[in-house]
């Protein structure tokens, strides 16, 4: 059984409630999204096919026990749910990064699912499956990836309609280079919000570039 890959790689995790972990990230070829702030479009295509028990024998190699397994879209090539059981099998603390366009109700219960839910300004709302956030576990994260102030207020409407912070960690994160952070953590502050506010980590150590 093959998947896509895009590229294996060991870093510190930017994003979530496991920053500054040291972790390999397992990128999968493909997005069925398109979202005007997209950072990894490189990964729209390209990459080799490997084995699945090959991509679990190279996560091993690094000897680090937090894996994020994310895309472009992971959950675009069906077989990324065995991948993820298998790694979960294997011992590893296992994280998904998923757009939220596709059903995330098979995932296996042991993986952290973040679920990413498109705000108005990132062109894809429309594609957003709000099931999902019914599936949300204790230990999944729901994070918006913020463009300006109307998709502030918009995601802060919808963590107090759907009660997400009574789910699960609901993660706040400014577009890179678009809006202000020291702005954001004003606003997150100003209305008492229950969000983690977070900016990526790995792109203040290394810029914004593949592999980190």
């Amino acid at each position: 059984m093959k998947l896509k890959i895009h590229e294996i790689f060991h870093s510190l995790q930017g994003e979530s409630t496991r920053v500054g972990l040291p972790t390999v990230f397992v990128r999968l070829t493909g997005c069925p999204m398109r979202c005007v702030y997209c950072d990894t479009a490189y990964a729209f295509s390209g990459g080799s096919n490997m084995e699945i028990d090959d991509i679990v024998a190279k996560v091993a190699e690094y000897g680090t026990h937090y894996v994020t397994v994310t895309g472009g879209e992971p959950l675009a090539q069906k077989d990324c749910h065995v991948l993820l059981k298998d790694l979960c099998d294997a011992g590893f603390s296992v994280s998904l990064e998923t757009g939220g366009a596709i059903d995330i109700s098979k995932v296996d219960q042991r993986v952290s699912v973040i679920l990413d839910v498109k705000t108005p300004a990132s062109g894809e709302m429309e594609n957003n499956i709000w099931t999902n956030l019914d599936h949300l576990k204790a230990t999944d994260e729901v994070k918006f990836v913020l463009c300006n102030r109307a998709d502030y207020e918009w995601a802060k409407a919808l963590v107090a309609k759907d009660k997400l912070a009574d789910k699960c960690t609901v993660l706040f994160s400014p577009v890179y280079q678009q809006v202000n952070p020291t702005e954001l953590a004003e606003w997150v502050l100003a209305d008492k919000l229950p969000v983690r506010m977070q900016i990526q980590l790995h792109k203040v150590l290394w810029g914004e570039r593949p592999g980190v």
